[in-house]
């Protein structure tokens, strides 16, 4: 009997969020992401895709493509990752067992669909789709299909609001003329060899034979790919496996006593932390450098990102700032990276504009027993003592969530001259009134992003 494997992806998850949040901005092209020059576009809105605007796109070019309709949005992590945490809730709750790749998107394979038709399975998917949205406000996007690479492809077929189912029997009607970029683990390089054979299409590389397949890419992910060319994916869906933190460490066979061997000792550790935190599919927010010198003393040092990221240039500037050298803790024999507070926000782009309000105070841990370490949960304990706690603005922003006394929660639209222009409003208000402000108003506070989305019953029952 036929098995079906169902992938979700929240459409424009982030900007979605926002609209669902903030009324006003519904049906607007919005773009989350940082406002500066060295601004990032984590997400778009769909009415801003229209003209061009998307995701890992400088700001300024997503601004200039959409003009000065463009809503910019600065990212409030605390609404997605809470709005993430309810939709894998809602899937766990009707399914049971999901594999959840990203922030917005995983896989599922409820037993009940299996040797349904087509039909019965895209009725099923959009009744799921609709209890997301009564629950959540959030639209959602679904594809049906034999395997998860099937399922993965009719997801992005069916956006946005969608809902598309692949048979078995239509995979190569369906698939074969997509372009061969649209295979799992198919990039730009083994895209540059196929072409050398003249594959430009998922047809074209399963009409290859075995033999071409391996002496082109390989006998390692040659067959895999072949396999998914043709329709053959039996990958289970699967809880992934979750890891507390990622690291690499070195031990060298003659102690470092140099600014430049230790440079370079951390580069490479942090390269090696990264490539397992890419694996991996998170974002990390903590980043630690641990040293052990020559009389085995271990030392370790973190700092903690007010986001959590998987960008490799600032991960390894953090490890840079942790680094302390031979002439002030001795000759070193062995230097580690570790990235740490991963969370499941694969998508979150790095906002270069938020390294400003960046902590920069670290936890040290130094171990000066020989050979024994700090358990996990004294590390824990002592890196709890130093967390710095969130501090106000020192002045406003736009899109800055706020709260008054009087007309409850908002967020400001603008700013300058000495006054703020803020609207009222969340997710449960509908568009809401535009109200002003002195600068110094003392009633105006900043205000908890949570509070927009209004699910204040759910949240009580996540507490109980």
């Amino acid at each position: 009997m036929s098995r079906w494997v169902l992938h979700i992806d929240m459409d424009a998850f982030f900007a979605s969020c926002e609209q669902l949040t903030r009324p006003t901005l519904r049906g607007r092209p919005v773009l989350v992401g940082g406002r500066g020059g060295r601004g990032v576009v984590a997400g778009a809105s769909y009415e801003a895709r229209k003209y061009g605007a998307r995701s890992a796109m400088p700001m300024l070019r997503a601004r200039a493509l959409v003009g000065s309709q463009a809503v910019v949005v600065q990212p409030r992590k605390e609404v997605y990752r809470l709005a993430s945490r309810r939709v894998f809730d809602i899937l766990r709750r009707e399914v049971g067992l999901v594999e959840q790749l990203s922030i917005d998107e995983g896989y599922i394979e409820p037993a009940e669909l299996v040797g349904w038709d087509a039909h019965e399975v895209e009725k099923w998917a959009n009744n799921l789709r609709a209890q997301i949205r009564e629950e959540t406000g959030l639209p959602s996007s679904i594809g049906a299909g034999s395997g998860k690479q099937s399922a993965k492809i009719a997801s992005g077929l069916a956006k946005p609001d969608g809902t598309r189912v692949i048979p078995a029997q239509l995979h190569d009607e369906i698939l074969g003329p997509l372009p061969v970029g649209k295979l799992w683990g198919v990039g730009p390089m083994t895209q540059a060899k196929l072409r050398s054979l003249g594959v430009s299409t998922i047809a074209d590389l399963a009409a290859l034979s075995r033999r071409e397949i391996i002496s082109t890419l390989g006998s390692t992910i040659g067959p895999g790919l072949w396999d998914l060319a043709r329709g053959i994916d039996d990958r289970p869906v699967a809880p992934r496996a979750v890891a507390k933190q990622v690291s690499t460490e070195h031990t060298y066979p003659e102690d470092l006593t140099t600014h430049n061997q230790v440079d370079a000792a951390v580069l490479r550790a942090g390269k090696g932390a990264h490539r397992r935190l890419k694996d991996d599919g998170r974002g990390a927010r903590t980043i630690s450098v641990k040293l052990r010198m020559s009389d085995f003393r271990i030392e370790s040092r973190s700092v903690t990102l007010p986001y959590a990221t998987d960008d490799v240039d600032t991960l390894l500037a953090m490890a840079k700032t942790l680094i302390r050298y031979p002439d002030e803790v001795g000759p070193i024999r062995l230097v580690g990276v570790s990235f740490s507070g991963l969370e499941e926000a694969r998508q979150d782009v790095l906002f270069p504009e938020l390294d400003r309000h960046m902590p920069r105070r670290v936890f040290q841990d130094t171990d000066w027993e020989i050979g024994v370490r700090s358990t996990p949960e004294e590390k824990a304990a002592a890196e709890a003592r130093l967390e710095i706690q969130e501090t106000q603005h020192d002045t406003w922003f736009p899109t800055q969530d706020v709260t008054h006394p009087v007309f409850g929660h908002g967020w400001i639209q603008g700013v300058g001259h000495g006054v703020i222009s803020v609207r009222f409003e969340t997710r449960t208000t509908g568009p809401g009134k535009t109200r002003t402000f002195t600068e110094d108003d003392p009633e105006l506070r900043p205000g908890d992003p949570i509070e927009s989305l209004d699910w204040h019953n759910w949240m009580k029952t996540q507490e109980n």
